[in-house]
């Protein structure tokens, strides 16, 4: 049980994280940060925090590193930092932020249907609890949907009267989003970098399970992601000031997304997965729309509409769906494990009995003899 509140609290940290990173990434955009220097830099960052501690923490518990798992992890590295975010940062140059919001409500759907077919999650669609997993997935999708399109006729008080953050100018990261407005290629961008996201999940619960050593592999998922990126910056980031860095914003979201970002929520994501299932983590991912709202209701004294209300109960009620229908799937399989436990056991006391039954008319001849 303290387990699996561990992972509840540990998934809520991970999408309040998220729901920093993306201020920091809208300021940081708007300077001109580039997106595959960027993505080398926090990887590097987290690679050179987490590895001293992958050394000392798990020299015993580490196993051996085979070549199919080498090659595992580099595809692990592929789909969730190499695709994932330069195809969603090539996406949002053509489309908008609402729409690469919108889109992420693919991650929950299609890991729950992944895992499904895979066998990785067990649906049983006549069951309570197998109902509860499937109408929560839909409460999830349609709560985000709601939440970033319907904005409804009325717009809340916002915290604060004026932003904290000043520089922030809303219009300007507009264009810079979508300069080159294609939003078909820009979806199908952002849609590919949701899918290679939903197949890191699974991967990492393939992985997690021939490799149960968190933070080398959170260390060595880093390292692979950085010479990929590295070699993506030989060709579309060659200019060398892009590679200066100074004492501005984009150091600070470099070292924010290096540190928090990658280094603490891939080894939080990396653990949870092992515990509880790559489905366990795509569900929380609608909650990041909204801590993504909170942050720039705090940071930028955005105002919530009416539909920001409404999407995020939804949200709130199909997670809650989903996590108790998970729940009853653990007590169910403790159950089925304990009552085989007792089966075996009661095999063993039999045959036991049966033994002791076999050789007594022996020992008893001898005794009259």
């Amino acid at each position: 049980m303290e387990g699996s509140t561990n992972c509840y609290l540990a998934m809520i940290l991970v999408q309040l994280i998220y729901g920093g990173s993306n201020v920091l990434m809208k300021l940081s955009l708007q300077e001109g940060l580039n997106q595959i220097v960027f993505v080398v830099y926090r990887h590097v960052l987290a690679m050179v925090l987490v590895g001293p501690f992958a050394y000392m923490l798990e020299r015993k518990q580490r196993p051996s590193l085979s070549f199919s798992i080498a090659a595992k992890i580099f595809a692990l590295a592929s789909l969730g930092t190499t695709i994932h975010l330069n195809m969603f940062y090539a996406g949002l140059a053509y489309t908008s932020a609402t729409v690469g919001c919108a889109l992420s409500n693919v991650i929950p759907a299609f890991t729950f249907l992944v895992a499904v077919l895979l066998r990785m999650e067990k649906l049983n669609i006549r069951s309570t609890r197998g109902q509860a997993k499937v109408v929560g997935t839909l409460l999830c999708l349609g709560g985000s949907l709601i939440f970033t399109f319907w904005k409804g006729g009325y717009l809340y008080k916002g915290f604060l009267e004026k932003p904290l953050i000043d520089g922030f100018n809303a219009e300007s990261v507009g264009k810079i989003q979508h300069v080159k407005e294609n939003w078909i290629k820009g979806s199908v961008l952002i849609l590919t970098s949701y899918t290679a996201w939903s197949a890191w999940l699974i991967l990492q619960a393939v992985i997690s399970k021939v490799y149960p050593a968190p933070l080398s592999l959170t260390t060595m998922v880093c390292f692979s992601a950085s010479l990929q990126s590295s070699f993506l910056a030989l060709f579309f980031a060659r200019n060398p000031s892009s590679w200066k860095l100074e004492w501005n914003l984009e150091l600070l979201t470099i070292v924010y997304f290096g540190v928090l970002t990658t280094a603490l929520v891939y080894c939080l994501q990396t653990w949870c997965i092992s515990h509880r299932g790559p489905v366990f983590s795509a569900m929380f991912s609608p909650l990041q729309a909204v801590t993504v709202a909170v942050f720039s209701a705090i940071a930028f004294a955005e105002r919530l509409h009416f539909g920001s209300l409404i999407g995020a109960l939804l949200i709130i009620a199909g997670l809650y769906c989903v996590l108790w229908g998970k729940r009853k799937d653990s007590l169910v399989a403790e159950h089925a494990e304990i009552g085989k436990m007792t089966i075996d056991n009661n095999k063993v006391v039999e045959s036991s009995m049966n033994e002791i039954s076999v050789t007594n008319p022996v020992s008893e001849e001898k005794t009259r003899s």
